[in-house]
């Protein structure tokens, strides 16, 4: 494809759904075209210079010789008339000069949306990572007050039932050791009692 400066002038670009802006791939496809007319447009003028060059340092046999080889070599050189070729050189220039201030521009554009991009997806993030952070320091504090609140019941539960096993103990034994006082008590009284008196 050949690219004309109304080519970049006139260029549409489809806009994306749900955002400001171009189509990136369409805006890169583009932006191919135009680096690859630029450099078609730069090894042209690189040429054209060199053969200004020799032309004009007056050395007829290496001026001459290129414009020799050249028919022999290539002869899709004669389609382009030299009168015409001469010309376009500053108007290529300024075409080309065009489409690098576009392609930089839009170059700068994308860079600058992407870095804004960046940032803003860097700064929720950090937001997203501090609010997370915040809610599990939170939780944790929360549950290690919970587990503590537990533990305190739980070791007054063991006191409360240390106290009262030790109290059952001690009532117990109180309770068999009375019991045995009574048994002797009644034992004794027994052997004592003459068998008259118990009515034999």
């Amino acid at each position: 494809m050949a690219l004309t400066p109304d080519d970049v002038v006139t260029k549409q670009f489809q806009h994306v759904r749900f955002k400001d802006g171009f189509d990136p791939d369409e805006v890169d496809d583009f932006l191919d075209e135009i680096v690859i007319e630029w450099r078609k447009a730069l090894e042209e003028n690189v040429e054209l210079k060199a053969k200004l060059a020799a032309y004009e340092s007056g050395d007829a046999p290496a001026a001459a010789a290129p414009v020799a080889e050249a028919p022999a070599a290539a002869p899709v050189v004669e389609e382009a008339p030299a009168p015409a070729a001469e010309p376009a050189p500053s108007g290529s220039a300024t075409a080309t000069a065009g489409i690098i201030e576009l392609a930089q521009r839009l170059h700068d554009e994308h860079v600058a949306e992407g870095e804004a991009k960046r940032a803003q997806l860097i700064a929720d993030a950090e937001g997203e990572v501090n609010r997370i952070r915040t809610e599990a320091e939170a939780k944790q504090r929360e549950e290690s007050a919970r587990l503590e609140r537990e533990r305190n019941t739980l070791e007054a539960r063991i006191t409360e039932l240390r106290n009262f096993e030790r109290d059952y103990r001690s009532q117990l034994r109180g309770y068999i050791e009375g019991q045995l006082r009574d048994l002797d008590e009644k034992s004794a009284s027994t052997d004592s009692t003459p068998v008259s008196a118990i009515g034999l």
